[in-house]
């Protein structure tokens, strides 16, 4: 699987991305986070899975401090979707996958027009 993730560094690429794209999810983390390093790929598999139209970015903190500053990202990891261009949802830390996906559902149907899925 090829990676789901297209890594932003910054600020002004992440506010293009909510500009130009309906759907986004943003996982922020760092490179130490093992944590993290095994949430992501499970994160992008049900995003690919589930809700295809949406864009996927990963912001890693210590690479890019000013995007996390801006999105108040102050552990990892933090999930945050938006949708037009607003945050929806903001998850942290435990993420569960069930819950994760119940709550991108409503909203990714509304604005994608999915109501047959």
């Amino acid at each position: 699987m090829a990676e789901a993730f297209e890594p932003i560094e910054e600020l002004d690429d992440f506010h293009v991305r909510l500009r130009e794209q309906a759907g986004v999810l943003a996982y922020f983390s760092t490179q130490s986070c093992n944590v993290c390093k095994s949430l992501k790929p499970k994160i992008g598999e049900l995003i690919e899975r589930q809700f295809p139209q949406m864009s996927t970015v990963y912001v890693d903190c210590e690479l890019s401090p000013a995007i996390a500053g801006q999105y108040q990202v102050f552990a990892v990891p933090t999930i945050l979707g938006f949708f037009d261009g607003r945050e929806w949802l903001r998850k942290g830390r435990a993420v569960s996958m069930a819950e994760l996906a119940a709550e991108l559902k409503r909203p990714y149907d509304l604005l994608f027009d999915n109501s047959g899925s």
